[in-house]
């Protein structure tokens, strides 16, 4: 469990493509050791395992499931990856409750600078979208935002300057996709009311 605050960032510097996923190595500037070895950290938002550490590269593996619902599809060496740790008890919580299982991707479709703060709008699927109401919480990349408005075609949140500074939304693009994780209390209730 993540509460979708990021202070860190890894670099991809390896890639091995296997039949049935992806290993793939970060080297970032977390305090990690091989002690830490089988802990779950937040990789743009995907909870997945440290399976190695050597040289202060982290590795992960990705499965097809992951790959198929995240934006890992499309990783690259180069990329800067967001990272948390889990939380531990007694630890301040300020975003919400991000388990790393993220459902789908959206794709940038305008990066607007007003005032000092960043205007971004997303597309995201028709079937996804039902699930987003405005100013709940939502995590993309890892990080927990606030929707803003429901559009047409998917969504908008603002970005405060020192969101931008420490994530990897400083680095994204028009048309970029991106990990979305849509909050779970609006797909548990959405899916308990329809039930009834």
């Amino acid at each position: 469990m993540f509460n979708g605050i990021i202070f860190n960032q890894g670099l991809v510097k390896k890639i091995t493509k296997r039949k049935s996923g992806i290993n793939f190595y970060l080297k970032s500037n977390l305090k990690i050791t091989k002690k830490d070895i089988g802990i779950s950290i937040s990789c743009d938002g995907v909870c997945l395992t440290l399976i190695n550490v050597k040289k202060k590269l982290m590795e992960f593996y990705l499965s097809k499931e992951t790959i198929k619902r995240s934006k890992f599809k499309n990783i690259q060496l180069g990329n800067h990856i967001n990272l948390e740790l889990p939380l531990k008890y007694g630890r301040n919580i300020s975003g919400h409750f991000i388990q790393g299982h993220v459902d789908c991707t959206a794709k940038v479709s305008l990066i607007k600078k007003i005032d000092k703060s960043y205007l971004f709008n997303f597309i995201i699927k028709n079937e996804d979208k039902s699930h987003l109401i405005e100013k709940a919480s939502i995590g993309i990349n890892g990080i927990s935002l606030t929707i803003s408005k429901k559009t047409q075609k998917g969504f908008q949140t603002w970005i405060i300057p020192h969101t931008l500074k420490n994530t990897n939304l400083s680095k994204i693009k028009k048309n970029d996709l991106v990990n979305i994780e849509i909050d779970i209390l609006s797909k548990y209730v959405k899916k308990y009311l329809n039930a009834k």
